[in-house]
């Protein structure tokens, strides 16, 4: 069997595909990933808002391009660096040859336990439809511009105020 990181753990029900840094973590509650140094202190949580795949049971929810309505939460668990890559670069009878060597900086995280709330059909017609006993505020009136100045008022501002030339200049 060919096993995929973008493809949902076939062991586990509830996973979920989630993008940090530009790359893609498949992650599950409780795991912990390290990904790209985030610009947060440890002990914080972190919230991933793009979520790509939802798998929870049976059901698996692809988003396009995200998963609305979801957020995974994460905890910080410290600030650490990668292991260290060395970079060679040779070139034969020319004199040239360069050693580098770098380390990634990463951040610990810990997945906290997420998923769906699902609701009850019940639960949502309650919302929808208001209680027989719950007074309503009135509505406010619109004002319209009748109603804030009269016409007979603006004639007589515009008659008792000249308008004023402004001079050219030459």
């Amino acid at each position: 069997m060919v096993e995929c990181f973008a493809v949902p753990k076939p062991d586990q029900s509830l996973s979920a595909v989630v993008v940090s840094g530009g790359k893609q973590y498949r992650v599950a509650p409780g795991d912990r990933v390290l990904v790209d140094r985030l610009a947060a202190e440890p002990g914080s949580s972190v919230k991933f808002g793009r979520i790509l795949l939802l798998h929870e049971g049976d059901t698996i929810e692809v988003g396009a391009p995200g998963v609305d309505g979801l957020e995974i939460e994460a905890r910080v668990l410290a600030h650490k660096r990668g292991p260290r890559i060395e970079v060679l670069r040779y070139k034969s009878k020319k004199r040239v040859r360069v050693h580098r060597g770098a380390r990634a900086d990463l951040t610990a995280l810990e997945i906290m336990p997420f998923g769906r709330n699902k609701k009850d059909e019940s639960d949502e017609e309650a919302e929808e439809t208001p209680k027989k006993g719950a007074a309503r505020k009135p509505r406010a009136k619109k004002e319209t511009k009748d109603t804030k100045e009269p016409k007979a008022a603006k004639e007589t501002k515009a008659a008792k105020e000249p308008k004023t030339a402004k001079a050219g200049k030459k």
